[in-house]
């Protein structure tokens, strides 16, 4: 938790100067761009990083074979990722120069994924300051790159900041992966692993995928609608919403060993965990949905007064982390238990209908479609992720005890 929220005021400070840096509209054309590479980044490892958690968690004599095993797969899906990329945003994104777009799928696709496995490693070992650490360098980099471009060169295009993001990921991939060698040790490469695992891996990753769908697909066709400044403003306050909830998040990445663990007893004994833990979430969510609403006239004095409408922006989304805390503890769950499957089959359906939504509202209300896009979303996963959890918990009570003989 205290490295989230270290990494919370890098992140905070780091958006500002780089909104000030880029102006509403190259801020939109940036999100937009991103949000694109987001969707399909997370399949860059091929599900490497949950296996790795799955696997080693347990029994951490395996962690050469499975560290070596996520950083081929991350290498080889990356690769085909990039290509896919920078080949399809030709005709998704209209004003996004080819560059810019490489960059950025390379910096995402590989370095910032690369430097998520070191985190995941850490994780699996439960040495949880280090896991913050990964994902807290490279923040830091960002932030002081953007602060220093503030300083000398006062406005920057999106493919600018492109290129110089793509180099400063590379460097913090390069410091977590040593970190990594150095506090645990070294990778033991193989390709044997990797098709062992392809069809698991995959499963996680296409599920990581539709939360990419649901979260950025709209920042995405805003984008494709030459919506840049509209987009900034949307953003923004995304962004805000995304920000906040890392306190959220960080409870569940040190929790998810956990879930792995439970779920060797079944589901009911990852049902009764993930309850014990949004009895704690639930009411972080709450304070921080007020605080948000609250505090959302700070954007304009903050960041200025071309993002004034993302005060609206906010007051619209704030509720989302109370129906992520729910989502989230029940999708861990299910994880743990070994019915990912069921996850990514439900996350799908919201990927497909929020962007059936989008096409329907963004035409028409512009961010305001995206907004109710995105609550509709959240608070449809909420229910349907507990939903299926209490239909499993109820199969599986109904199920006979076997007798000893």
């Amino acid at each position: 938790m205290a490295g989230q929220v270290v990494s919370v005021v890098v992140q905070a400070i780091y958006f500002v100067m780089l909104a000030r840096l880029l102006g509403v509209r190259e801020y939109g054309l940036l999100v937009g761009a991103t949000a694109l590479i987001a969707v399909v980044s997370q399949h860059s490892t091929m599900g490497s990083g949950f296996i790795l958690l799955r696997y080693v968690s347990p029994d951490l004599k395996k962690f050469n074979a499975y560290w070596g095993y996520s950083l081929t797969a991350t290498l080889i899906g990356a690769g085909v990722l990039v290509t896919i990329v920078c080949v399809s945003a030709h005709w998704i994104l209209r004003d996004m120069r080819p560059v810019a777009v490489f960059c950025l799928a390379v910096g995402d696709c590989l370095f910032m994924q690369l430097t998520s496995i070191a985190g995941r490693v850490f994780q699996a070992f439960e040495r949880m300051q280090f896991s913050a650490a990964s994902s807290l360098i490279t923040n830091t980099l960002r932030m002081l790159t953007a602060v220093c471009l503030l300083q000398f060169w006062h406005h920057a295009t999106a493919t600018n900041w492109a290129v110089v993001s793509m180099m400063v990921s590379a460097v913090g991939a390069i410091m977590a992966l040593v970190l990594v060698t150095v506090m645990i040790g070294a990778p033991k490469l193989s390709l044997s692993l990797v098709s062992r695992h392809l069809k698991e891996g995959l499963l996680f990753s296409s599920s990581v995928t539709t939360s990419s769908i649901f979260n950025d697909v709209d920042k995405v066709m805003l984008s494709h609608y030459g919506m840049n400044a509209a987009n900034g403003i949307y953003s923004m306050a995304y962004k805000a919403i995304d920000t906040g909830f890392m306190a959220i998040r960080s409870i569940h990445n040190a929790a998810f060993p956990r879930f792995c663990r439970e779920g060797a007893a079944g589901v009911l004994a990852t049902r009764a965990f993930a309850r014990s833990l949004l009895g704690k979430t639930f009411w972080i969510a709450v304070a921080l949905s007020v605080t948000l609403f609250l505090c959302a006239p700070l954007i304009p004095l903050v960041i200025g007064k071309a993002f004034a409408p993302s005060v609206v922006a906010l007051r619209y989304l704030c509720i989302i982390p109370v129906f992520r805390s729910f989502h989230l503890s029940a999708g861990d769950a299910l994880s743990g238990a070994g019915f990912q499957k069921y996850r990514f089959l439900y996350e799908l359906g919201a990927a497909a209908g929020n962007l059936g939504i989008n096409l329907w509202l963004i035409p028409l209300y512009s961010w305001k479609g995206a907004a109710m896009s995105s609550l509709a979303t959240d608070g449809g996963l909420a229910v349907v992720s507990w939903t299926v959890l209490q239909v499993l918990c109820a199969q599986r009570k109904r199920q006979p005890v076997p007798s000893l003989a």
